[in-house]
């Protein structure tokens, strides 16, 4: 087999793969949505609990509200897109999951007023702020169980990703080094050329500097410590309080720099490692 008939082969699998990892998601998102708008509208009427004598499918409910799921969900995914290639990719935090289910529900607030005013108009009745604003608060609440169904477990994936599955690249001298973030101890600066130190003790010059890289890696595992180092949260050995509410820290891995063998914290960043450690 030919390089280029290798390398088409390998496209063609990865596309594969993706294509249907991508529609094995849609396809669960489409149960969720179509379950959940079974459920908004048999419970819409008593007349639709199913074994009564009354019952009857609520053809014209069901419609409704499936068109209601779909306009939430593309809202809602567009705004997931953005996230996770601004904020999710990165870190996956409370504060971040937050603003993204507090930014999905103001656009469909924004979506939701002009659209019942117009289809109240086509109707023919008049606007009555009251239900206008039952009907949004119903709609927000059916939008936030929706969106917590359909992206839990995507935000949940993104989660453990940012913990274990990012990697670094490193290139230096013609050499390109990838570490993941599980495996680097700590970054340290010495004579102006940062450090990546690998948990064996294994030390890689990098061309980063200290506030590059700060800003680069997860802070929910990394902490800068002070103006020369940055630690990983596991290569933590010890915390031990000193004088003036400064703590020491220990490393499990050393690689003989005095300044590193023994990190102190001073009492203004005592508060905030201690929350990062916590």
């Amino acid at each position: 087999m030919s390089i280029s008939q290798a390398i088409k082969n390998a496209i063609t699998t990865v596309s594969l793969r993706f294509n249907r990892s991508s529609l094995l998601r849609w396809f669960q998102k489409l149960i969720v949505f179509i379950v959940f708008s079974l459920i908004l509208s048999h419970l819409s009427s008593p007349e639709s609990f199913p074994g009564g004598k009354s019952y009857r499918f609520p053809i014209e409910g069901f419609l409704s509200t499936i068109i209601l799921c779909v306009l939430i969900g593309i809202i809602a995914e567009l705004n997931f897109l953005f996230y996770k290639k601004k904020n999710f990719s990165k870190k996956v935090e409370i504060a971040s999951v937050s603003w993204f289910m507090a930014s999905t529900l103001g656009y469909i607030t924004v979506m939701y007023i002009p659209l019942a005013i117009v289809l109240n108009k086509m109707a023919g009745g008049e606007i009555e702020f009251y239900y206008l604003l039952i009907g949004l608060l119903i709609t927000l609440l059916v939008s936030f169980i929706l969106i917590g169904l359909a992206y839990s477990l995507d935000i949940y994936n993104l989660h453990k990703l940012s913990l274990k599955g990012i990697a670094i690249t490193i290139e230096n001298g013609g050499k390109i080094t990838k570490l993941t973030y599980e495996n680097i101890a700590y970054f340290y600066s010495e004579h102006k050329i940062v450090y990546a130190v690998k948990n064996d003790g294994l030390a890689i010059a990098t061309n980063f500097t200290l506030n590059d890289l700060e800003e680069k890696v997860n802070d929910q595992l990394f902490f800068r410590v002070n103006r020369q180092i940055i630690i990983h949260k596991d290569s933590v050995d010890q915390i031990e309080k000193i004088a003036n509410g400064r703590l020491r820290i220990r490393l499990k891995t050393s690689i003989g720099n005095d300044a590193i063998a023994e990190i102190h914290i001073s009492r203004y960043k005592r508060k905030s490692f201690m929350a990062w450690f916590q």
